[in-house]
């Protein structure tokens, strides 16, 4: 049997938000460490990786590993129902073709259960390799979204080219061109603050609108971590208590950008 209680629902709400515009059914893989999803897009450009901590649930019971197959658009569904102080609980026995969801008001005032049919889908777990990038850079996640999020207003695609001097979120349309340059400070403010380690210069092109998909996470975390090398995808992580919440996005090739 599997059970997993987690008093701050708040944060399933905001992970289901942050990847049901991007993959549509993914396995939940449970075991006695903790819930994992990977999934890669349709595009087969983004591949998303959510890991969450047994030890940070309230409750949390696992007596055998399983996968169980989820419509993440049908979770989303349900999960509209839980209110933003709700209480959740996941349970399915061993075998299962049911995810049973409870969702208890703050004084127990209210309880809702409900059962979402399992699937079967076929599990494809990519070996992500340990890689030392040529860049890391931390920068606050609701700075980073509205950077994205202005830059579209001239083009899908982002140019971006990191040193040990600085950051710079580059774009040319239709309408002319332009580019935002964050430099690393120590800022009090957060929206400010910004680390950058860099061993060489980076410079990739990416889809505008994959990272506006991503920046839904930013409601989970302050900060947002991203790295880079040459020709791989970048990774996008957004880390909270319960977990972490991993993006990785394949660059545009020279013809594309």
């Amino acid at each position: 049997m599997f059970e997993a209680l987690l008093g701050n629902g708040l944060i399933l709400k905001k992970i289901i938000e942050a990847i049901k515009e991007l993959v549509s059914e993914v396995n939940l893989e449970v075991t006695s460490e903790g819930l994992s999803i990977q999934a890669m897009d349709a595009s087969h450009v983004a591949l998303v990786v959510l890991s969450l901590r047994a030890e940070q649930f309230e409750e949390y019971r696992c007596d055998r590993p399983q996968t169980l197959g989820v419509s993440i658009g049908n979770l989303a569904k349900l999960m509209k129902i839980a209110g933003n102080d709700d209480s959740i609980t996941l349970r399915a026995e061993d075998d299962a073709n049911i995810l049973t969801l409870t969702f208890t008001g703050k004084n127990n005032e209210r309880v809702s259960e409900f059962n979402l049919n399992l699937l079967t889908l076929d599990s494809e777990h990519l070996g992500i390799p340990e890689q030392d990038y040529s860049a890391v850079m931390k920068m606050s996640s609701a700075e980073f979204s509205r950077i994205c999020r202005e830059l579209t207003q001239i083009t899908d695609t982002l140019n971006l080219a990191v040193d040990k001097e600085a950051a710079k979120f580059a774009v040319s349309g239709d309408i002319g061109a332009g580019s935002i340059t964050m430099r690393p400070n120590d800022s009090d403010k957060a929206e400010e603050k910004m680390f950058l380690r860099a061993t060489e210069p980076v410079s990739m092109a990416f889809a505008l609108r994959y990272l506006n998909l991503f920046n839904k996470a930013a409601s989970l975390s302050d900060e947002v971590t991203l790295s880079l090398s040459p020709e791989v995808p970048v990774v996008l992580q957004f880390g909270f208590d319960l977990g972490e919440l991993k993006y990785f996005l394949a660059p545009k090739i020279a013809e594309e950008a």
